[in-house]
């Protein structure tokens, strides 16, 4: 059975569609994992869901930042960005459904010996207490209390993790590196305002995965959000967010069958072309 890690999708139904049909995934015999952002920037976000939903069993996903915004939008706790494409889910006859099915969507994910995020995973964190703290955000979401949580979720702060933290600033630093991390001192404090490549670090700061003695080093890890990174492909750590949505490309990795981890570096990488879909800039 062939394992497929999907980048960002971002509502690009139709490039994810050919994406599908360029690996010959058979839902039957196959399964992928899409790293979060199933929706919003792009056009299709509606059929994007429907289509995962339609394929559970032989799909999974993560959810990333803007799924995160679409609960909180249909949960009143935000208005719409004049750049969100997400109208037609909201007006959607099957929209409880679907709304639902996506808040029980897991924040990480371990597959065949890999760390699966779609952002990124603090310094002071392993691979078990990475998927430990995804879960307790997991729980509020499945639960009647999501709708008060999603109004407490924003914010930048506290900006570092501490075992001590209990209640909504727990969850949120959890959020945050999970689905909005890019960049933090080599000691784990977040940085939000920073879109730019590998290059473009703020003083102080690293890219997460350079920060230096990160539990997680040594455990494979694939993750999307960062599109300006782009092509990254090291021993331990697999980036899959090309850009679909900017006119970039869509990528799937394939994990090598029957083994339990790898040297990321082997590990086959597609990628198609996507219509440019939204103007540059985030």
């Amino acid at each position: 059975m062939a394992l497929y890690l999907i980048g960002d999708v971002q509502g690009c139904d139709k490039a994810l569609q050919r994406l599908l049909a360029e690996v010959g995934f058979s839902p039957s015999r196959d399964r992928f994992i899409v790293l979060g952002d199933l929706v919003n920037r792009g056009p299709q976000s509606l059929a994007v869901l429907r289509r995962l939903m339609r394929l559970e069993g032989a799909a999974e996903t993560l959810l990333g930042n803007h799924d995160l915004h679409l609960l909180a939008v249909a949960a009143g706790v935000r208005p719409p960005h004049r750049s969100d494409t997400l109208e037609t889910i909201l007006a959607a006859p099957d929209r409880g459904a679907l709304l639902q099915w996506l808040a029980h969507r897991p924040l990480a994910l371990r597959e065949r010996g890999w760390l699966l995020v779609h952002a990124g995973v603090l310094p002071a964190w392993n691979a078990a207490q990475t998927l430990a703290l995804a879960a307790e955000v997991e729980a509020v979401l499945r639960s009647p209390q999501r709708d008060a949580w999603l109004h407490r979720m924003y914010g930048n702060e506290p900006a570092a993790w501490d075992d001590r933290l209990q209640g909504e600033a727990r969850l949120r630093v959890i959020v945050n590196a999970l689905t909005r991390l890019r960049y933090c001192t080599p000691d784990g404090v977040m940085e939000f305002d920073t879109k730019d490549g590998r290059d473009g670090a703020p003083p102080g700061h690293v890219p997460w995965f350079d920060a230096p003695g990160r539990r997680s080093a040594g455990t494979p890890i694939a993750f999307g959000h960062w599109s300006t990174l782009g092509p990254l492909q090291r021993a331990d750590l697999l980036a899959l967010d090309s850009g679909c949505v900017w006119g970039g490309q869509l990528s799937a990795a394939r994990l090598p069958d029957g083994v339990e981890a790898a040297d990321a570096r082997a590990v086959e990488v597609v990628r198609i072309p996507c219509p440019q879909a939204q103007r540059p800039g985030r």
